[in-house]
């Protein structure tokens, strides 16, 4: 008798691609549901052609598979309730609806999981913009799908509202006040459902919103490292995390604001699959099928780049040059500009020497 247990991945895209790699180097079989069916999962999983909203589609999956799990935020939770069965989607569609609403994920944030967040308020109209004080810095957010930049619109003066009453009035946001801070970082953490396990403290730099470099271990005293990690398994307790949770927070030089969380493994990780024992697909896998979680230990520090749809022969010219490099590409088939096509890890000391894939060139 076959005990193999077979995972159901929502999402084909490249985090996709690499929780199924994870599963499949720990035996397990693994079905992917993507609209797509060149998709980069595509290449190491059996494939489920249709939208994510085709609940038939949904239906399929869930009987093929013993554990159901998502790649990415934007998967009908209506449609997810409607087809599983008991425990079989260990993350939750709690979780699901939290991270897809900006509102629903800042009242979690700042009152049951009682972290420290941006000063915010809801806006329902450009009614609520009308008296706020222009002397401070804002960016207003749409509440849900809003990825990458997409939704967000920055108002430093008058000259803005045009636009931020314009989608003020086309749905619901929220106002967050800008915060003066040191560094972007990141906290990977995963959960069994019963135990946490957490990554180091990950330093995020961005270009135009999209992630461009992180160094890791970040660039902070460790006793903000310590708070940080600890911001992101009290989140992580409240909600009884099974698999790989990123919380995005923000330095300042003696504090830590928790920005948002992305409930799946996150861009800024990828440097775990070589420089950590277990990379956060790893510890995505074992969580949410329940195992006991490793103490997660950093091998050397380490840089990730991310490289984009314009930077691709560089890359490849990069690892040419530094064959120590780890360069992963994701197998998407068109090289657009600002499309996540891949990413290099590298380990070194000195962040500041290496170079990120679009300097020198349009990011």
């Amino acid at each position: 008798m076959n005990s193999t247990k077979t995972i159901g991945i929502i999402g084909g895209g490249q985090l996709g691609q690499m929780m199924a790699i994870s599963a499949i180097y720990m035996g397990y079989k693994v079905v992917t549901l993507d609209p797509t069916a060149d998709c980069p999962s595509s290449r190491v999983s059996d494939m489920i052609v249709a939208p994510y909203d085709d609940v038939e589609a949904m239906r399929e999956l869930a009987e093929r598979c013993d554990v159901l799990t998502y790649e990415f935020e934007n998967v009908d939770a209506d449609a997810l309730d409607a087809v599983v069965k008991d425990n079989q989607l260990p993350q939750g569609t709690d979780l699901l609806r939290i991270s897809q609403n900006r509102i629903f994920e800042k009242n979690f944030l700042s009152q049951k999981a009682g972290v420290k967040v941006a000063p915010y308020k809801v806006v329902t109209s450009s009614l609520d913009l009308e008296d706020i004080d222009l002397s401070k810095n804002y960016v207003l957010k749409t509440a849900t799908g809003g990825y990458d930049g997409h939704g967000q619109i920055v108002i430093k003066s008058a000259d803005d509202l045009e636009a931020a009453n314009k989608l003020a009035n086309s749905c619901e946001c929220v106002l967050e006040e800008f915060v003066d801070f040191d560094l972007e970082i990141s906290v990977i953490v995963s959960g069994n459902g019963k135990d946490m396990t957490v990554f180091p403290v990950q330093e995020n730099i961005h270009r135009n919103n999209i992630l461009s470099k992180t160094i890791v271990p970040a660039r902070i005293s460790d006793e903000l490292a310590k708070k940080a990690q600890a911001m992101a398994v009290q989140i992580a307790e409240k909600l009884d995390l099974s698999g790989t949770l990123c919380v995005e927070m923000f330095a300042t030089p003696d504090d830590i604001i928790v920005n948002e969380i992305a409930p799946r493994p996150h861009n800024s990780g990828h440097y775990s699959i070589e420089a950590c024992d277990f990379s956060q697909f790893d510890t995505h896998i074992l969580g949410i099928l329940g195992l006991p979680l490793p103490k997660i230990h950093l091998h050397q520090p380490a840089v990730m780049l991310n490289v984009l749809g314009q930077h691709m022969e560089k890359a490849q010219a990069y690892v040419k040059e530094n064959p120590s490099a780890h360069l992963h590409l994701y197998g998407k088939l068109e090289a657009k500009h600002n499309r996540k096509m891949g990413h290099i890890t590298l380990f070194s000391s000195e962040p500041d020497t290496i170079a990120e894939m679009g300097e020198g060139m349009d990011f």
